[in-house]
């Protein structure tokens, strides 16, 4: 079988911890020959690492060396080279958010479609062996009535990177962390149709002076993304989901939680448990063992290499990762909205 050669751009903290280690493990289905960042120093060492054999500086040179490329860059790029890729006749890999705006969301989706090519958005919390049991039992809860999502860590602003650029990211919290379990609440509730969204930002917190925080320094007076956001969210079909997320939440613990209560039952996917009635009484249920890998990097590459061979389907089909992208959107409208222009600023 020939092997699909894949191409990382961007090698940052996520391709070297999560991306690269995930498709050299899958070394039977693909090899990974080729490199590009504007970094090239940085790209040269990684390279060196893991014996890869081509490093570019632009993302353009290392096309005509792969069939499908991972793109690890900052959020204001995966549109351009996502693009840019598909017009070259390349699978892509596109790490979250899908894009800025909703506009670049659907101007990926238009080129893949027009090249005939996968693009899969790496919401990874997909692939967890929690979150695909709770995708398994859901026609156990019936028809779901209520979401609840919280996704918060406790004082922890990345300090690092480029997560506090609203310029290069669009968005502070919602878009890094809180994006990834309100993906994960809209594929298990079926990615129900949203039509009211009322939505509050925050950064306050990460603005005031001289703040103890547990992941690195970062500059407050320039601070100007979300550190903490609330939504709202009702949907076509009568369901309602209640979200919250966070950097730098003042709470006890750090806290990811996704749960829904339907018509039938209920699930909590962190840990995974049901919740029903039988024989009149009510039931609580939690399993022995779960099947899957402790890894959720490894099906995540598995799933769209099998992709790009047209053996599966993807698990995260980009209308549904446009769909978050949709929401994150319309709470930082609602936000604006109610507090005036220039609110998030």
């Amino acid at each position: 079988m020939t092997k699909l050669r894949i191409g990382i751009i961007g090698v940052g903290g996520i391709a070297q911890t999560r991306h690269i280690p995930a498709f050299l493990e899958l070394s039977d289905q693909c090899t990974i020959t080729a490199l590009s960042d504007v970094n090239l120093d940085r790209a040269k060492e990684v390279a060196e690492t893991y014996n890869i054999p081509y490093v570019f500086k632009d993302y353009q040179n290392l096309f005509s060396h792969v069939d499908a490329v991972c793109i690890c860059t900052p959020n204001k790029f995966h549109a351009e080279i996502s693009t840019a890729a598909f017009e070259a006749g390349i699978h892509v890999m596109c790490e979250k958010p899908m894009a800025l705006s909703v506009k670049e969301c659907e101007a990926m989706i238009s080129a893949s479609k027009k090249a005939n090519k996968v693009l899969a958005i790496a919401y990874h919390y997909r692939f967890m062996k929690e979150s695909q049991a709770a995708k398994s039992a859901m026609q156990e809860v019936g028809t779901p009535l209520v979401a609840r999502v919280q996704a918060l860590r406790r004082r922890k602003v990345p300090g690092w990177g480029v997560f506090t650029n609203k310029e290069l990211q669009g968005g502070g919290s919602l878009i890094d962390y809180g994006c990834h379990l309100l993906d994960l609440a809209l594929w298990l509730m079926g990615n129900p149709k949203p039509i009211a969204i009322y939505g509050s930002t925050y950064n306050r917190l990460s603005k005031t002076p001289n703040q103890v925080n547990l992941w690195g320094a970062y500059d407050h007076e320039t601070f100007n993304v979300d550190d903490h956001v609330t939504a709202y969210i009702k949907f076509e079909n009568g369901a309602s989901m209640l979200f919250e997320t966070s950097w730098a939440a003042n709470i006890k613990d750090d806290k990811e939680h996704v749960s829904i209560s339907g018509v039938d039952g209920g699930l909590n996917v962190f840990p995974f448990e049901m919740y029903t009635t039988k024989n009149g009484m009510l039931l609580n249920s939690e399993p022995a063992w779960l099947p899957g890998h402790e890894d959720p990097a490894m099906p995540q590459a598995k799933n769209f290499i099998d992709a790009c061979l047209e053996k599966v389907p993807l698990i995260v089909q980009p209308e549904g990762a446009l769909q978050v992208s949709q929401i994150i959107e319309a709470i930082y409208e609602s936000h604006d909205s109610i507090q005036g222009e220039g609110a998030r600023k």
